[in-house]
């Protein structure tokens, strides 16, 4: 168990418990991505110009935010195209076990391989509608040409409309999780409240049904990967 993970984890517990006055209410279903976001009324489908897919979905909140960003990202010459967004357990497990079956090897090196990039089912911030892919899944289309231009400015302005990218490269702070993901990015002041609700409510019994779950614990996903996301900037907006 990593001690910064475990931390993480007690810090989100004594939130909920005790510090926070109205602690944010979330259905386990929510939490767990077990809903259809086109049938909850918390969402928005997108408009085509924001995605290229024919369906996404985010929340509300994050919908508005992220409009405020794409605008002034255009103004300044740089495109913004959500290339996945909410993702429920039902998806989730679909691209899950489609790696289960092409990764070969021993079953606990398969899950690790897998969850390099991929969560398993249950333990998404993209079941959450308050995350969503950018652009490019290959971190090398942000590192030169128009890819990295794009990067610049997010680095640079993310912040200003509560985005953050939860999946850099290792460090001090984040020690363990999912490789770095340029293309990730997070709208904060909703996910972490789905963050601390998830450590208060799920537990390794609910994550199961796909294959390889039973890895799940052994690996420490909660700890590893649910928690395992970069030190907030403080430049990010907390505005509600």
């Amino acid at each position: 168990m990593k001690s910064k993970a475990l931390a993480l984890t007690l810090f989100m517990f004594v939130s909920v418990s005790s510090s926070e006055k109205d602690p944010p209410v979330y259905t386990k279903a929510e939490i767990l991505g077990d809903f259809d976001p086109a049938k909850h009324k918390g969402f928005d489908k997108l408009r085509s110009k924001y995605t290229t897919k024919e369906k996404a979905y985010l929340r509300d909140e994050v919908y508005d935010a992220f409009k405020k960003m794409w605008k002034d990202a255009r103004r300044d010459g740089v495109s913004l195209v959500i290339i996945s967004a909410t993702r429920n357990r039902k998806y989730q497990s679909g691209i899950w076990n489609r790696k289960w079956n092409s990764f070969g090897g021993n079953e606990t090196d398969r899950a690790g391989r897998i969850l390099q990039y991929s969560s398993m089912p249950g333990t998404s911030r993209h079941h959450w509608g308050t995350d969503f892919d950018l652009n490019s899944l290959e971190n090398s289309y942000f590192e030169n040409g128009e890819g990295l231009k794009v990067y610049q400015w997010l680095t640079k302005n993310a912040s200003k409309y509560g985005f953050y990218q939860p999946y850099t490269s290792f460090d001090d702070y984040r020690d363990a999780g999912y490789r770095e993901e340029k293309w990730h990015w997070s709208y904060y002041p909703l996910a972490i409240k789905f963050q601390r609700a998830y450590n208060h409510i799920v537990g390794y019994q609910d994550l199961k049904g796909f294959n390889g779950w039973e890895y799940a614990k052994s690996l420490d996903v909660i700890n590893n990967y649910v928690n395992g996301v970069a030190k907030i900037p403080s430049s990010v907006s907390l505005k509600d």
